[in-house]
């Protein structure tokens, strides 16, 4: 009961699915959402691939159409939380102060043109990977597509689990103190089966790829966040969602050019 109290709060926390429940907020519970962390990337994954699958196969409409509702759900379905992340945390990055005075600029409700730059960078260029993946796409595709916010969630878990805060308050905080050492010991199960799936139909090499991409990523930013930021905060792990994922897109595009054409 706890695993399922736990997915909740991850869906009252990090989509706009309305969850009119009162749940608990104790360590136990906050721990069991990190675990999950990947589960509720599958089921927004899931939302994408069948959105797209619908619209492709079940109407006739055109190919920017699809991309466009794929485009739009993603935006919808997390009510933006992480993309007020990637504003913030742009608006610090992009400042070229200190760590000290980058935290002071994420704090600030308000958003500079760093930020409104680096949105429409990061939503334009996603929109141009999705357009290019559905114009190529194939029924692997569907699958690939859904496990985008898997590995995107497993950087965030990770990151949030290994990487210090910050500060001593906020979301992020909250959450990074419920984590142990066990926490992540689900996640290799995670991969092993979809990729135990995808092996014993010979399609193993394009989710390898993008496994590895998620790795590569993940390394990196766990390297480079102390550095930028002094640690993490819930802008830094929402801007490592939204920039996970682009360069995931990015990297599906480039298989669907060079390994699945």
């Amino acid at each position: 009961m706890s695993y399922i109290k736990g997915f909740l709060l991850n869906m009252q926390f990090f989509t706009s699915i309305p969850i009119p429940l009162a749940l608990p907020m104790d360590k136990v519970h906050l721990e069991r959402a990190v675990r999950t962390f990947p589960l509720l990337g599958l089921l927004q994954g899931a939302v994408y691939s069948a959105l797209l699958y619908m619209v492709v196969e079940w109407t006739s409409f055109s190919i920017l159409t699809a991309a466009f509702a794929v485009w739009l759900a993603g935006i919808i379905l997390t009510g933006g939380i992480h993309i007020d992340g990637w504003m913030d945390a742009s608006d610090a990055y992009f400042s070229f102060r200190d760590k000290d005075k980058r935290l002071e600029i994420m704090s600030d409700p308000r958003t500079g043109a760093f930020g409104v730059l680096s949105v429409i960078v990061l939503l334009s260029s996603r929109f141009f990977f999705i357009y290019e993946v559905v114009a190529m796409m194939s029924g692997l595709s569907y699958l690939l597509i859904a496990c985008i916010p898997v590995f995107s969630r497993m950087v965030m878990g990770v990151l949030l689990t290994v990487v210090k805060g910050a500060k001593e308050e906020g979301l992020g905080q909250l959450f990074q103190q419920s984590t142990t050492k066990y926490t992540l010991y689900a996640y290799p199960v995670y991969l092993f089966i979809p990729l135990a799936g995808f092996w014993a139909a010979n399609q193993a090499a394009s989710l390898f790829f993008m496994a590895i991409a998620a790795l590569a990523i993940l390394l990196y930013l766990k390297n480079k966040i102390p550095y930028w930021f002094g640690g993490m905060t819930g802008d830094v792990l929402g801007a490592s969602v939204e920039g996970t994922e682009l360069l995931l897109w990015m990297t599906l595009w480039l298989l669907h050019y060079f390994v699945m054409g």
